[in-house]
């Protein structure tokens, strides 16, 4: 089973412990950051499930922050923590890109309600649309035509291998996936492809998809584990 990943960013180090022991009590893997600019770093570089945010941080404040995070291609789904009960700021935190909004002093048993509504929602919208067209880095990709298009609208055919491998890092963004667990997936268990297959077909879509491929940013080496894909660049 998924364990999935809680960033919490909450400069109250009461609340933001009370909240973290609760959800890490309901079987989450909770991360505790209490400086908005630093949760900004966090999130550039790393992967979760779900934001929980504190409206009034010190420095970087919750909203900037999320806004930041959007414009960035972070699409992590957040849920705005804040004591403010007026209309008017709670509108402006959907429109920077909350998606959700629990106004303090809350019951923990509703944040936990939220947090796994939230997730099984943004789970089930990861799986693919049914024309199989994903943005990656600046490229399109179709995987039921089997072509990748860049910026000056430059076509590349896929082989039904390359869509198949596409396909699988982006039902899986965030995870580290192994040769066998890729040659499993892709190939099936009665075929025999080498791991250096697998490396030779992550070296060419690598020239498809990345802005330097000698220098990935999308599909990431993982030091004696496999590969992974990470659908938005660090900043």
């Amino acid at each position: 089973m998924t364990t999935h990943r809680i960033l919490v960013v909450e400069d109250d180090q009461l609340t933001g412990s009370m909240i973290q022991l609760n959800l890490e009590h309901e079987g989450y893997d909770v991360t505790l950051m209490t400086q908005g600019e630093t949760a900004l770093e966090k999130l550039g570089s790393d992967q979760f499930d779900l934001l929980l945010l504190d409206q009034n941080l010190p420095g970087l404040g919750g909203q900037t922050l999320l806004h930041t995070a959007r414009s960035r291609g972070v699409t992590t789904p957040a849920i705005m923590v804040t004591a403010i009960t007026e209309t008017r700021i709670k509108l402006e935190a959907f429109k920077r890109g909350a998606d959700d909004y629990l106004t303090k002093p809350f019951d923990m048993a509703e944040l936990s309600a939220r947090v796994d509504a939230l997730i099984r929602r943004s789970q089930a919208a990861r799986e693919l649309p049914s024309s199989k067209r994903l943005r990656m880095g600046k490229v399109w990709v179709n995987l039921e035509a089997r072509w990748v298009e860049n910026e000056d609208g430059d076509r590349t055919e896929l082989s039904p291998t390359d869509a198949s491998l596409l396909e699988l890092f982006a039902r899986e963004p965030g995870t580290t996936l192994s040769r066998a667990d890729i040659i499993e997936e892709v190939w099936g268990m009665d075929a025999f492809p080498s791991e250096r297959t697998v490396d030779n077909f992550i070296v060419r879509l690598r020239r498809l998809i990345e802005p330097d491929p000698a220098t990935p940013v999308f599909l990431l080496s993982v030091r004696g584990k496999g590969y992974r894909y990470h659908p938005v660049a660090s900043p």
